[in-house]
Parts: C-alpha cells; structure tokens; sequence
C-alpha cells in the first residue's frame, strides 16, 4: 500500500470518528426545552442538530428575512405558509394530519435522529407562540428531540461575534414517521364533555377582552369563552422588554394561581395555547396538560355549542354604529 493510500485511509477514519462522536455526544446529551445562543454556536457544526429558522408574516419576517440573514446552516420553514396549521372541516390553523405532518417534517430535512433546534424571530410573545406551536406539532408528531432558541434569531444577532449567512440552504428530504402523542392533544368531543363534566381545568391563552366577550378573533364565529375556563393570557409569560420568557421562577409563580389536576389549554386557534402548554408542560413539568388546536374557532363553528360572555347589547350597539369591535 502507497504511503498516499495509507494517508487517506486514516483521513476517513478520523472523519468518520468524528462524526460518531459528534453523534454520539449529541443522543448521550440531555435534550432541554430552550436552549441558549452558547449552546447553539457550540454546535453549528454537529450534522445531528437542524436549526428550523420558522421566521413568518407573523413576526414581520419570512423568506425575505431569511434570505437576508440567518444562523448558519438553518433551513427555513414559514410557520405561516408551510403547513404547520391547515385547515381542516373548514375549521382554520389546525393540527395537519398524520401523512401532512409525515412529508411536512420530512421535506424539511429531519428525522427522528436529528434534535431539532426551533428559531422564532425573537421579536414578540405571539411570536413566541409560532416557536411554542412548532414545538408542540413536533412532540406530538412523536419527535423526542426539539428545543426553542431562548431569545430567538434576535437573541443570535444581538452578539456581533455570533457568524450570520445569506446562504439559502436546501434541506434533503429524509423520512420520518410520526407516532401521535395523543396524550399532548385533545380534540373537539373531548373538549364538549370536559366543559359538561368539569374534567379538567380548561386555560383561555387569550387576552382578558377577548376572554369575556367584549372583542373578538375575525375567525371567531361568537363572543365570548368555554363555559367554566380560566383566563390566563399567554402574553404573561412573556417578557417584553428582553423578549423571552419570563424567569422560572416567575413562571411558577403566574401557573400557582391554577387549579392542580388535568388541564386543557386553548385560545383562538392553538397558538397563543402552545404558549401556555409549552410552559406547563415542558418548562414546569406538569405531565396532565393537553392543547386544544382548534381552540374558539372551531368551538364557535357551530352555533349551538355554549359560551360564556360579559358583552352587552351595548357593545353590539357600539359595533354597529362603528365605535366598537
């Protein structure tokens, strides 16, 4: 064997060492509910982490933004037009199927061995919502490994030493087969015997005005909430001023004023409820608490179903002579 032969045997060997170390020292990590800038600029590099840039109209961003700079190596998913909600029963922003969810993650290039690394704009809570919302899609399609980027692209791009490209990266498609969590979900039927039987504590994500009746979501057929739910406005977990989610401890303080046991959290379409989720669920570990994705849009689809609502013939009065919503 030539002494060049010998050499680039041992140059494969080594990649390939490398990159099953690299693999290796990924599975053998624990995988966290956010994990910090630090931590993703440590692995940039890892072929086991996908960083799922899923920056949308929602935030002001999109392909645009993207193309105009992001972390190196992410791929880009809008969380508005990717198909990461659909509509389903003529019910707007519901969970895809189970062969939607299948090609959708597959097309953006993960499987069930990457750790997927989800990045928000960084810009507002309901932005935040879009991170909290994939994540859920992600856990229930039966990924075991997704994080959020605490503080978002934002949070990258607030450190100058941190490398941002223009690079427009193409993921190749792999397969990934879902197994539904269904014990992170509910739907519909569940949610009309919970809200007869008292089942389990239902969280309105929404804000206190739309939570009594008095404004509504355009896509809300009704004013008004699920008859006996909490409000519990998912922007209070949120920090505004450095655009994360409050501390851990705050976080337990807000969750302290519901009630123990079972929870389901909603709001108007299941994105500011996987907000709620996230933080109960992931963050402070409460194992009993499921989102409702078709949330008051699909809950008022139907007129027949009840509500709870404080709005007066006053406030109709108002609407119509254009002083109100």
């Amino acid at each position: 064997m030539s002494a060049f032969a010998a050499f680039s045997i041992r140059g494969i060997l080594a990649a390939a060492v490398l990159v099953t170390g690299l693999a290796l020292r990924a599975s053998a990590e624990p995988v966290t509910p956010l994990v910090t800038v630090q931590w993703l600029k440590q692995r940039l590099t890892d072929p086991t982490v996908v960083v799922l840039d899923i920056r949308s109209a929602i935030d002001g961003g999109g392909a645009q933004a993207y193309a105009a700079g992001h972390i190196p190596g992410a791929v880009h998913s809008d969380y508005d037009k990717a198909g990461w909600r659909v509509t389903r029963n003529n019910v707007a922003f519901m969970l895809p199927t189970t062969a939607e969810i299948e090609k959708l993650i597959g097309e953006t290039g993960i499987d069930e061995d990457d750790h997927v690394v989800v990045v928000p704009a960084g810009v507002h809570a309901t932005d935040f919502g879009s991170a909290a919302r994939v994540y859920w899609t992600l856990k229930v399609a039966g990924h075991p490994k997704v994080s959020i980027l605490d503080g978002g692209f934002a949070a990258w791009k607030a450190d100058p030493s941190n490398p941002v490209e223009t690079k427009i990266n193409r993921p190749s498609a792999k397969i990934f087969t879902a197994t539904l969590k269904k014990t992170a979900m509910v739907e519909l039927a569940d949610v009309e015997v919970i809200s007869k039987s008292n089942g389990a504590a239902l969280i309105d994500g929404r804000p206190a005005i739309q939570f009594s009746g008095k404004e509504k979501s355009p896509q809300a057929k009704a004013y008004g909430h699920i008859p006996g739910a909490i409000n519990l406005d998912s922007a209070s977990f949120y920090d505004s001023v450095t655009n994360r989610l409050r501390s851990r401890d705050e976080l337990a303080a807000i969750a302290s004023k519901l009630p123990s046991g079972p929870a389901v959290s909603y709001c108007n379409t299941g994105h500011w409820a996987a907000t709620n989720w996230f933080v109960l669920s992931e963050l402070l570990g409460k194992s009993d608490v499921r989102l409702y994705d078709g949330s008051i849009v699909e809950w008022t689809a139907d007129a027949g179903r009840p509500l709870s609502s404080s709005r007066t013939r006053w406030d109709d009065l108002k609407k119509a002579l254009g002083m109100g919503s």
